[in-house]
């Protein structure tokens, strides 16, 4: 049996997660917000722009409510679109428009209970049938880990890690703390390699 605390629940899980992404955009230049920081192109601001997608479609079209402001960039066919921006696309439009399907997932998730029905046409056969309570675990998992995706993405812009600007969630804040224990961590690895 499901409650209202629980579909509250998740949806705190999500708004954490979406609110820590956003965060790892603070006080980073145009450029390090888009410079992508792995071998597949990973970078802060896409991986926000990736995130509008996945609200407006998991929250949208899964449970047959129309998406009015779906951002262009959605009804294209190039290949991987969603996962970088434009030098045309601000911060500020790309968030704005997160926020905007922050609101209509919010909306949906409010309006439907958590056994509600929906269907993810793109997913295998057999689990394609879903609940909202289903998509809200989806969900809550996908912004979870991108977020985690932006904080080592961000670690390694400028070395800012952790969860919120007022919780870290890190063991300690001291750098030489740090050092000694990637120093440890190192010798461990050098050892367990040559056993």
């Amino acid at each position: 049996m499901t409650t209202t605390q629980d579909k509250a629940d998740l949806q705190q899980y999500l708004q954490t997660a979406r609110d820590a992404l956003l965060w790892k955009l603070d006080g980073l230049s145009e450029y390090d917000i888009r410079r992508p920081m792995t071998p597949t192109g990973t970078n802060l601001l896409g991986l926000v722009k990736h995130m509008i997608g996945v609200e407006y479609g998991y929250f949208g079209p899964v449970f047959g409510r129309a998406v009015n402001d779906l951002p262009s960039w959605l009804r294209s066919d190039e290949s991987n679109v969603d996962m970088w921006a434009t030098s045309e696309e601000t911060r500020e439009d790309i968030v704005d428009a997160y926020r905007r399907a922050w609101a209509f997932a919010d909306t949906t998730i409010s309006e439907l209970d958590l056994d509600s029905p929906g269907l993810v046409k793109p997913w295998p056969e057999e689990r394609r049938e879903v609940t909202l309570h289903q998509i809200l675990v989806h969900v809550v998992a996908e912004t979870h880990r991108h977020a985690g995706h932006a904080d080592i993405v961000r670690e390694m812009i400028d070395g800012s890690a952790g969860l919120r600007p007022d919780y870290s969630n890190l063991g300690s804040s001291d750098q030489a703390w740090w050092a000694d224990y990637c120093d440890h961590l190192e010798e461990v690895a050098r050892s367990a390699d040559h056993a």
